[in-house]
């Protein structure tokens, strides 16, 4: 199994929406190595869903229901997309500063490709993230 984080600013799509849904496909990623990310992706796969931008914070748990599939909204077949659904809230919100202030998370992803909108996470950090958010 691996560990992911996705990141959605939540005034265009927020964990509350995707809850309310059950799914979604995860679409219009243009950045090579987001989409090299979302190729690695697996059934059962875990994914961290995260606020940017006006929140800063992890905010619930998906999994990875669909494997890497051209993207629907791209006129390229070198895009793709995947299929997440929703697997439980967070009780707390991790915080981007909570984060920034843990030592355990010091070379997470999200600190040092803060742009990146689909990265791979440890096992490690993955744990440590889940633990804040109980």
């Amino acid at each position: 199994m691996q560990y992911w984080l996705v990141k959605s600013e939540p005034e265009t799509y927020s964990w509350t929406r995707f809850v309310k849904e059950g799914r979604v496909c995860w679409d219009g990623v243009r950045n090579f190595q987001a989409r090299n990310n979302l190729q690695q992706m697996q059934p059962g796969d875990l994914v961290l869903f995260y606020h940017s931008v006006s929140e800063k914070a992890i905010v619930g748990m998906a999994k990875v229901d669909k494997p890497a599939y051209p993207d629907p909204t791209a006129d390229d077949a070198k895009w793709v997309a995947v299929d997440l659904v929703p697997v439980r809230d967070f009780k707390d919100a991790v915080t981007l500063d909570q984060i920034k202030k843990d030592p355990r998370l010091e070379n997470i992803a999200l600190l040092r490709q803060s742009r990146l909108s689909v990265m791979p996470l440890k096992a490690e950090e993955f744990d440590v993230l889940l633990a804040l958010g109980n």
